[in-house]
C-alpha cells in the first residue's frame, strides 16, 4: 500500500515538535514573566511545577509522550481510511 505512513516517523516528528514547543514556551515564560503561561503547563502536564529543574524534565518527557500518543491513535486511523478503495466516479 503506497498510502501508508510510518508510525515511527510521525511519532518522532510530533514528539520532537511538542518537546521543542515546550522548551520555547518555558523560555518565553522566563523571559517575559508578565505574559507567562506556566499555569497552562501545570494543568496539561501532571507533576509539572514552575521553576523546578526536575519538573522541567518531567514536562519534557510528558510532551514527548503526548506526541507518541497522537501518533499511536492517528496513524492507524489514517492508514485504514487511506487504504480503503474509493468508489469509481460516475461520469
Amino acid at each position: 500500500m503506497k498510502n501508508r505512513i510510518s508510525i515511527y516517523a510521525v511519532g518522532n516528528a510530533t514528539s520532537l515538535f511538542l518537546a521543542i514547543t515546550f522548551v520555547l514556551c518555558v523560555g518565553f515564560d522566563l523571559l517575559f514573566p508578565g505574559y507567562a503561561m506556566y499555569t497552562v503547563w501545570q494543568d496539561l502536564l501532571p507533576g509539572f511545577e514552575w521553576l523546578s529543574v526536575k519538573s522541567f524534565f518531567i514536562g519534557l518527557v510528558e510532551a514527548w509522550a503526548y506526541g507518541w500518543y497522537f501518533a499511536l491513535i492517528w496513524v492507524p486511523i489514517y492508514n485504514v481510511t487511506a487504504s480503503r478503495k474509493r468508489s469509481p466516479d460516475i461520469t
